[in-house]
């Protein structure tokens, strides 16, 4: 389990850091407000969606074959460098799901049914309870927003609740956020190289040995459905 506390303490040091100790205020869907540290570990699955270059279409496919059933909230994160590039991913997103599109705001509480989008150059944490926390500081070799940091909170937070799929982009931004979230009991998925535009980051991925499954784009959604609709028993 080090590798587990290390992600649990290294996503805690980095949100004090962040916040210089006081995490924002919650707002919870019933509009009451607590405090974001409170230890409330969220009961439902999160599935986080990761793409950079040629990321696109596949997002837009997982979130088109997605039931209107599907029990889990969907966060959303490309590496984006423009303000058209981020408004194209929206506006393509939104004609793409039936769900409700919305972006990720600070103190807010991850909800069923809704698709999350990291906001253009910020990075994007999850508290204990199933909160964003949102920072535009930089760090030194590390993506804006990064997926590292976004995949240890969310291990953190969710563990054997959260799923992360891997698709088509460059790079190796979530490798150490991964074996993170295995080591958690959650489940990952990477786009395979056939239907993946650039395979690069799937392959990052696959190369941690922490892919639970390796996938063409067309058998994604179904897969997430099965992982979501079934009972944890871990």
């Amino acid at each position: 389990q080090d590798l587990a506390r290390e992600a649990e303490q290294r996503s805690d040091m980095l949100r004090q850091t962040l916040f210089q100790g006081q995490l924002p205020a919650v707002n919870s869907p019933d509009g009451t407000n607590f405090e974001a540290n409170q230890n409330q570990t969220p009961n439902f699955k999160v599935v986080v969606l990761i793409a950079a270059a040629g990321g696109l279409k596949a997002l837009s496919q997982i979130l088109l074959d997605l039931p209107s059933n599907f029990k889990a909230a969907i966060i959303v994160v490309q590496n984006l460098d423009t303000r058209p590039d981020y408004d194209l991913l929206t506006d393509t997103l939104n004609r793409s799901t039936i769900f409700p599109l919305v972006q990720a705001q600070t103190g807010e509480l991850l909800q069923l049914g809704f698709v999350y989008v990291a906001p253009l150059n910020s990075h994007v944490f999850v508290t204990a309870n199933g909160a964003f926390c949102l920072s535009q500081a930089v760090f030194a070799g590390m993506a804006h927003p990064s997926v590292d940091l976004l995949l240890q909170s969310v291990a953190a937070s969710f563990k054997q609740q959260a799923i992360a799929v891997i698709l088509s982009g460059t790079g190796n931004d979530g490798t150490m956020g991964i074996q993170a979230l295995h080591q958690m009991g959650g489940k990952v998925i990477a786009q395979d190289e056939i239907t993946a535009e650039f395979f690069a980051l799937p392959q990052a991925a696959i190369a941690t040995g922490k892919v639970d499954f390796v996938l063409p784009i067309d058998a994604i959604a179904s897969t997430l459905v099965n992982l979501v609709m079934a009972e944890v028993t871990e």
